[in-house]
């Protein structure tokens, strides 16, 4: 392997760590993590939103739509990614469910996918223009009981 192929690897790697972080960080409601992925002059549009500039902007954004979550999980799938120098575009599947305090027992499903840039930076790779394409969506709720028979949500302390 050559010195360049090696660091196209990395690169990759990192890319699809950065990609990674940001959803598993919107989960765990963590606004630093979430920010520190966004590159300052991110442009970003969410299914038919007004698109948001700055990876700050973008930031409170997330956080003031995911304020009244109870649990959320996203599942990622990163397809492609072409690095071409200092600049990266990926193309990222997308599935996640949330529940909302005013109506915790019933899910929110949405299908999508990113399309997503990347910028390298001195803190590593970042997330400089994003466009979520919403595909599906609906509302799920539990009128079997399953989730009761199978133990519940939780557990809630992950520590004991």
């Amino acid at each position: 392997m050559t010195a360049s192929s090696v660091q196209t690897l990395q690169d990759r790697l990192d890319i699809t760590d950065t990609l990674y972080r940001y959803a598993s960080c919107i989960d765990v409601r963590d606004g630093g993590g979430v920010r520190s992925v966004l590159a300052d002059d991110l442009w970003a549009r969410y299914g038919n939103a007004d698109p948001i500039n700055g990876g700050e902007a973008v930031a409170k954004w997330i956080d003031e739509r995911t304020k009244d979550v109870v649990w959320q999980h996203h599942l990622l799938s990163v397809y492609h990614v072409d690095v071409a120098g200092d600049r990266a575009k990926a193309l990222v599947y997308h599935t996640s469910h949330q529940a909302f305090q005013d109506d915790p027992e019933t899910v929110h499903v949405l299908v999508g996918r990113y399309h997503d840039e990347m910028t390298r930076t001195d803190d590593g790779w970042k997330i400089s223009r994003l466009v979520f394409e919403i595909l599906w969506g609906e509302r799920r709720t539990d009128a079997t009981g399953y989730l009761e028979a199978v133990g519940g949500r939780g557990p809630l302390d992950l520590a004991g």
